[in-house]
């Protein structure tokens, strides 16, 4: 808005610093151009279409743009999670770096992947991903033992919305193809479903790799270019080395 010097000092003076009052105060004669042109008061006045030559529906703002830095940085926003928070009711990752929550895959992301016809991928994405509670256990449990992931199941969201609609007084089952129904159970009946505690307290962690031997893995190292399997022994033989090295520095 336009305003005269006396008011705009009195409503801003408190929120500007000195310096810039000071330099708008000694910068009062750009005023002086606008004197004849027919603007009122809020700093609004009637164009023309240039076009037609009628004037536009409504006024419009006219005055010196000012570019403001807008401080949004890669570093501030970046982020990434494995596991981590969920919600109580949805049981769907959080949302927001703050919350250390999960990457959003709304809407228009999955119109994409059915346009591509990605089934799988979205599958994946809607539940083990997401919020099929036994479905994300079983599959971190499938990845550590080296076996097949299994099917998803039903993910928490459904059974949300089931909940919902029977609040309203209806009778809503699922069917089988041969109509028998199908159980569904309540979280709380399937036990420990704490992702992060199982990782935790699982004997076949990243904290134990000597268990990895049980299930096909083995521990490979670059001689060269090629990769070559690293034996018990030659772990062995390489700790003692190191040792020696300690040994030898200290001496």
């Amino acid at each position: 808005m336009n305003l005269e010097w006396e008011e705009f000092e009195k409503k801003y003076k408190e929120e500007l610093l000195p310096e810039v009052l000071e330099y708008l105060h000694d910068n009062l004669d750009h005023r002086e151009l606008w004197k004849g042109v027919p603007i009122s008061r809020d700093g609004k006045v009637r164009l023309r279409d240039g076009r037609t030559g009628e004037y536009f529906d409504s006024p419009v703002t006219i005055g010196h743009m000012h570019y403001l830095k807008l401080h949004h940085l890669v570093d501030d926003k970046i982020h990434a999670r494995s596991t981590g928070p969920y919600s109580l009711v949805t049981q769907q990752p959080l949302g927001g770096k703050a919350q250390f929550g999960g990457q959003r895959f709304g809407e228009m992301e999955v119109w994409a992947l059915e346009a591509y016809g990605a089934s799988y991928t979205l599958q994946e994405i809607l539940t083990v991903k997401s919020d099929d509670v036994i479905g994300r256990v079983k599959t971190y449990e499938a990845i550590i033992k080296g076996d097949n992931i299994p099917e998803a199941g039903i993910p928490e969201s459904f059974k949300v919305l089931l909940k919902e609609l029977q609040s309203l007084g209806l009778d809503v089952r699922v069917l089988r193809d041969d109509n028998t129904e199908v159980e569904i159970m309540e979280t709380s009946d399937y036990g420990d479903v704490d992702l992060r505690s199982i990782i935790e307290g699982d004997r076949h962690s990243n904290k134990e790799e000597e268990s990895f031997g049980e299930y096909g893995f083995s521990k490979q190292e670059f001689e060269g270019e090629e990769l070559v399997d690293v034996t018990e022994e030659d772990e062995e033989d390489e700790d003692d080395f190191l040792d020696f090295e300690e040994e030898f520095e200290e001496e």
